[in-house]
């Protein structure tokens, strides 16, 4: 990328690169590329993952206990639903606990976040014929584009790896690019990266029109393993007034909860920003020599939940100064129910072009803060309107 005139940089991971003891007391270790990262657990304790980096510390002090094996089916409410009295949750034994609380935390997965406060009755829900409402809105996904290539007598190992080891160019990313001639907002980051390298993992990292079974199929892949990558942008998501989420008025879970809906397609921009960074794609993808290269352009055809494409999600709940068109005020604090704080990707009112990992943990601390040095002091709002 460099003699294309961009301007590649090692994309910042959360694994140790050395051993030591964090500000909590926890004892870390080096990472050593075993290529069990994405998906699992770290052996090395080497991922700064909070359950791995904080929970420790957590689990020994008296004032912190942890009930696992649990889901929490929603929010408990004064009546005239002002407040919250704690959460009910259902055990592993199939038991429903009323769990009382003077403050309750909402920070799982950014769907299950919309999701509770959905079936607690928390906000108005978004509706997309009138645009009012809140919790619902503002659903973005990750435009993804990019180039799968498969170069000639290489030796790339895949195998060795971890969960973020990449090299990545931000030149067409957000504002960083002239947009004057061209018909779409934003960008992406564009990457390559050696993660989820395991051979079963790799499997279908094998050129359109190769056997699906047998020994066809295990001669390409033989040779595929050693010389495949591919040039994977996380492009940016923008909502739209047709883009939300619901309960399902129809499917339900085990416990009889309505599921959440998710109505999502891909916009004029989106179709427009993934043509344009698969055509980035190609490019390099040529200039590195490959032997094969196939494009990826999944913005070209309707949106289907069958291509899992990414998981990093975010809006439903999110972040504003106006109660009219924001689900929680910059502290993550409900509007609605002041000792509900809901921290997660939720709180995007769109998605840039990087995953939200880190603004995620950032907004929760920032959050967690204004718990401890405000909220508590003096329990209430903590932005008037």
């Amino acid at each position: 990328t460099k003699d294309l005139g961009y301007h590649p940089f090692a994309v910042p991971a959360g694994n140790t690169s050395g051993a030591y003891t964090n500000t909590l007391g926890v004892k870390m270790a080096p990472c050593t590329y075993c290529g069990y990262c994405e998906f699992f657990g770290c052996g090395n304790w080497s991922k700064s993952s909070p359950q791995a980096c904080v929970l420790p510390a957590l689990m020994a002090r008296k004032n912190f206990s942890l009930i696992p094996d649990s889901e929490v089916l929603r929010v408990d409410l004064t009546g005239d639903k002002k407040m919250a009295t704690g959460v009910t949750f259902i055990d592993n034994d199939g038991q429903e606990w009323e769990q009382p609380a003077d403050i309750v935390v909402l920070s799982a997965y950014q769907f299950d976040n919309v999701r509770l406060m959905l079936l607690s009755g928390i906000g108005k829900p978004y509706n997309r014929d009138t645009g009012e409402g809140v919790v619902g809105r503002n659903y973005a996904y990750q435009t993804i584009s990019g180039a799968s290539l498969w170069l000639k007598d290489q030796q790339l190992n895949p195998f060795i790896g971890a969960g973020a080891l990449a090299q990545s160019i931000d030149d067409f990313n957000g504002d960083n690019f002239d947009h004057s001639n061209l018909d779409f907002i934003g960008g992406g980051t564009a990457l390559i990266h050696s993660t989820n390298g395991r051979p079963i993992g790799l499997s279908g990292g094998v050129p359109k029109g190769t056997p699906a079974w047998g020994s066809s199929w295990k001669k390409a892949y033989q040779k595929a393993y050693q010389n495949y990558n591919s040039i994977y942008v996380m492009g940016n998501s923008y909502p739209h007034r047709d883009v939300f989420l619901d309960l399902d008025p129809e499917y339900k879970d085990r416990h009889g909860q309505p599921l959440l809906r998710v109505t999502f397609d891909w916009n004029e921009n989106d179709k427009r920003s993934g043509k344009f960074m698969a055509d980035k794609s190609m490019e390099i993808a040529k200039a590195m020599n490959a032997e094969t290269i196939e494009r990826s352009e999944p913005t070209a055809a309707p949106y289907t939940p069958m291509t899992n494409l990414s998981s990093h999600t975010t809006g439903g709940a999110c972040m504003g100064d106006d109660p009219r068109t924001s689900a929680v005020n910059k502290y993550l604090q409900s509007w609605d129910v002041p000792n509900t704080f809901v921290c997660g990707a939720s709180a995007f009112a769109n998605n840039a072009g990087y995953n939200p990992t880190g603004t995620v943990a950032a907004l929760t601390l920032h959050a967690a803060q204004a718990i401890r040095d405000q909220y508590l002091k003096a329990p209430g709002a903590l932005v008037k309107v």
